[in-house]
């Protein structure tokens, strides 16, 4: 058994050990070789916070090793500060370099206890059927919901086997799709190392996509993945997402989630404020084990990609009245 687990962590000492209590917690926490790579800091302010996660990271060393609740625990300190992306994609080289699997964790993604047996399930039953290039822990689906209450999901899955139908040929616990979440991840180093590029401009990005192409990335409009090409540095997910659509592949992904995202106020990409919006995809991972099936042609599923587009819509947040009134201000003035 392999679990190689690669996690970034920066200045949020609080978010940092939550994440770290919850893999401790994991069934097979046992098991797993955790690598730490800690950002250094922009300036004297952030070196404090920094350095207080360092603290902590050394502390929780010294009782691995003494408890053996990992297999090993090594901390990568940068000297600098490398920002996300260079620090994710550099470290994700550097396990590579060693193992041919990675399980990707930043410091904010707090997992189920069964999420380590979920991903090693997932590795070993995909590991030879390349078309699998990724490995979600979240979805951004409520089929569980949807299924209990008589949703659209219901109607996907065979009462007598517990299948999906119209090209999903796995069990309802986990479906494929091209779209790929980047909150608690996994993937195989020749998947990696084959596609993934980090794009240097939108127009290297998108070279070799048509105009459908880009529209069904996209999800019609709905999800607006592209407009993260104009960032500088280009985000690692977006390239990633681009490399496996352009590949054909496809992403496992749980009908449940197995982790949930608690950096979602304070995160480099993302932030949001209660009195106007909260965060649909804000919910507890799972208590119980994922079974996992092995589908010998994994396909995606129509009726699950439009409940995708319809999750995805703003990108799934919902606004509060007020809010709605300070959005529509917000894109009158940007007119």
């Amino acid at each position: 058994m392999q679990l190689p687990i690669a996690m970034f962590v920066y200045n949020r000492v609080d978010n940092t050990q939550k994440t770290i209590e919850h893999l401790l917690a994991n069934t097979l926490a046992k098991e797993a070789e955790l690598f730490v790579f800690s950002d250094g800091g922009k300036n004297e302010e952030s070196w404090k916070a920094v350095n207080e996660v360092r603290r902590y990271l050394h502390s929780i060393k010294e009782t691995v090793d003494k408890t053996g609740a990992l297999k090993s625990m090594t901390i990568i300190e940068r000297p600098e500060n490398f920002y996300l992306e260079r620090n994710i994609t550099e470290g994700i080289a550097q396990v590579f370099q060693t193992y041919d699997r990675i399980i990707v964790l930043e410091d904010d993604i707090c997992t189920s206890p069964y999420y380590l047996q979920y991903m090693n399930d997932a590795f070993e039953m995909y590991k030879d059927i390349p078309k699998v290039m990724h490995i979600a822990g979240f979805t951004n689906l409520h089929l569980m919901d949807q299924k209990i209450k008589g949703g659209p999901i219901s109607r996907m899955v065979s009462p007598s086997t517990g299948e999906m139908s119209e090209g999903q040929r796995g069990s309802f616990s986990f479906y494929f799709t091209p779209h790929m979440s980047g909150w608690g991840w996994g993937t195989w180093r020749d998947r990696w190392q084959k596609h993934f590029i980090h794009y240097k401009s939108r127009a290297e990005a998108l070279e070799g996509m048509t105009a459908e192409d880009q529209d069904a990335i996209q999800y019609g409009g709905v999800f607006p993945c592209l407009k993260s090409l104009d960032k500088d540095p280009i985000p690692w997910d977006i390239c990633w997402e681009i490399a496996i659509y352009k590949a054909g592949g496809l992403c496992l992904t749980p009908a449940q989630t197995m982790v949930r995202n608690i950096g979602l106020k304070n995160g480099t990409h993302f932030r949001s404020f209660d009195i106007i919006q909260h965060y649909e995809f804000d919910r507890e991972p799972s208590q119980t084990p994922l079974h996992l099936s092995r589908v010998e042609n994994p396909e995606k599923n129509p009726q699950i990609e439009s409940l995708f587009a319809e999750a995805i819509t703003d990108w799934g947040i919902r606004y509060t009245p007020f809010g709605k009134v300070v959005r529509f201000i917000y894109k009158a003035f940007k007119k």
